[in-house]
């Protein structure tokens, strides 16, 4: 299986319903390292993935609706804990829709997974992974 990966950041605002937060329950900010990784078993007529520049575009959009934003405030996140393994779904269901739509080329259509990563820190990450 090949792949690659592209990178942006974001930082949210966002607090969390339930015990189990201790005092993330409290409005708080967070600054995430983004990483979306693209898969696919055969390289397209090119001999690449998928194009980088148009993976790290179109992943900047993705971000870009959420970045400096307090979640809390966001209807579509209306009592939603928007959690770190939470928000990697919502960017990668989000690049999934642009990858149907045609937005990272035709080539884009043979990638047969996708992950996006969200680090926290250095020490702690979570991701989601989806097919294609």
């Amino acid at each position: 299986m090949f792949s690659v990966t592209v990178r942006d950041h974001i930082m949210i605002a966002h607090s969390f319903r339930g015990e189990v937060f201790g005092p993330a329950q409290r409005l708080h900010g967070a600054t995430f390292l983004v990483d979306a990784t693209f898969r696919r078993g055969q390289l397209d007529d090119d001999n690449i993935v998928v194009d980088i520049g148009l993976a790290t575009q179109e992943l900047g959009a993705v971000v870009s609706e959420l970045n400096y934003r307090n979640l809390d405030n966001e209807p579509e996140f209306a009592g939603i804990n928007t959690s770190t393994e939470f928000l990697a779904k919502v960017v990668a269901d989000r690049l999934a829709e642009r990858i149907h739509k045609g937005a990272l080329g035709e080539g884009a259509r043979g990638i047969a997974s996708l992950s996006v990563t969200l680090h926290e820190s250095h020490i702690a990450w979570a991701s989601y992974e989806r097919a294609l």
